[in-house]
Parts: C-alpha cells; sequence; structure tokens
C-alpha cells in the first residue's frame, strides 16, 4: 500500500512533490538507491552526480509495495499498485481507479480490456452509461505494452515536482523512459525474457 502522504500533497502546488516530499522521492527515485538513507536523499535533492536520476533506472514505483529484488529484477516488475491505478484512471474512468478489487467482480459485458472491474451492483432504471471511456474510444481489447509505457510516463510526471509538462527533466528524459518500457516487451533479450514478458501481460489482462 501507498502511505498516505504527510505533509499532504497540495493539488495545485506541484513544487512540494518529487524529491522534495518523503513519500513521491520515494515513489520516483531509482530502484538503485536507498531512498531509506538519509545521505542518499540529500545526494538526490542536491544533483550530486553519483545520484543522478535518469531514464536507465527504473523509479521504484513500478514495482509491487515499491520492493525491488536486485537478484530478480523481472519480479513484481510493472504491478505497482498506482501504476494499475493510473492505467485505470487513464483508460476506463477515474472512479475506477478507486474501486477496491476486493469488492468488484469482472463486467461480463465489456469490450475493454478484462482488467476493468465494476462494483457488485445492478444499474437502477434511470441509470445509463452517457459517454465511452477512453479504452472504449480506442477500441482497446486488452492492456498493451504501449498503454502502460504511456501510463508509467503520465504517473512519473505527477508525482514529479516539474511545474509544466517537458519532456527532460531535470536529467531524467520521459521519452526515452517510454521506448524503455516498450522495448523491454518488444524486444526481450532471451526466451526466459520473453516468458517474463508473456506471464506479465497475462497478468495484467487476467
Amino acid at each position: 500500500m501507498v502511505p498516505t502522504p504527510n505533509p499532504s500533497i497540495q493539488c495545485r502546488d506541484r513544487y512540494g512533490r518529487g524529491f522534495y516530499h518523503d513519500v513521491t522521492g520515494r515513489l520516483i527515485c531509482p530502484v538503485d538507491y536507498n531512498w531509506n538513507d538519509a545521505t542518499v536523499r540529500e545526494a538526490i535533492r542536491s544533483y550530486h552526480p553519483d545520484y543522478r536520476v535518469t531514464s536507465y533506472s527504473w523509479p521504484s514505483f513500478l514495482y509491487k509495495d515499491g520492493q525491488y529484488d536486485a537478484t530478480n529484477s523481472t519480479k513484481a516488475f510493472l504491478k505497482g499498485e498506482l501504476l494499475v491505478k493510473a492505467v485505470k484512471h487513464i483508460f476506463t474512468s477515474p472512479s475506477s481507479a478507486e474501486e477496491d478489487p476486493e469488492t468488484l467482480q469482472p463486467d461480463a459485458s465489456a469490450e475493454t480490456p478484462s482488467q476493468v472491474y465494476l462494483p457488485k451492483r445492478r444499474r437502477t432504471t434511470g441509470e445509463r452509461r452517457t459517454r465511452c471511456d477512453v479504452a472504449g474510444l480506442l477500441q482497446m481489447k486488452s492492456v498493451q505494452p504501449r498503454a502502460l509505457a504511456y501510463a508509467a510516463v503520465q504517473l512519473r510526471f505527477a508525482l514529479s515536482s516539474a511545474g509544466a509538462w517537458r519532456i527532460i527533466d531535470d536529467d531524467f528524459d520521459h521519452n526515452e523512459f517510454y521506448h524503455n518500457i516498450v522495448d523491454y516487451f518488444e524486444l526481450p533479450s532471451s526466451p526466459d525474457a520473453a516468458k517474463d514478458v508473456e506471464n506479465l501481460l497475462l497478468w495484467w489482462n487476467r
């Protein structure tokens, strides 16, 4: 679970996000660095050359519970809770991102990805689906690598302290970040890596 930010994060003031806030800093901290180490945190915040933050090191929010296993770098990769919420927020609806998976069930009639769930209740006669979600507009039948990469880029920007969108934020290149994730799926380095990719996509579309 992602802890409740303390101090709270302001919706309109982005300056207090990113590495200036302990919670968002932990989420975007490269897995190569130990955010729990005060010396590391200060080095990142002061742009120490030995602690550069680039798109070639995965941020911890990509991993389930932010847990990176150096002996198995693909374990829990691209299964982070906030990433799942970001995908739902972008491609289905903001409300779907807040739903509790334990109280939800698959919508058998949905034409959007099978990962999308609806609450266990019936619509009343007065309720109607008045507009199509992004997944429906794009005719998405499943969660695909480039959709995940796009959501990861948007989430990384949302967690950062950048005042406005820009491709390069200090040393971090969002365009490279996007393509690094796409390459992970589309250019696996070995048969075992290809199997990991296959299992990951099955997880997203289970």
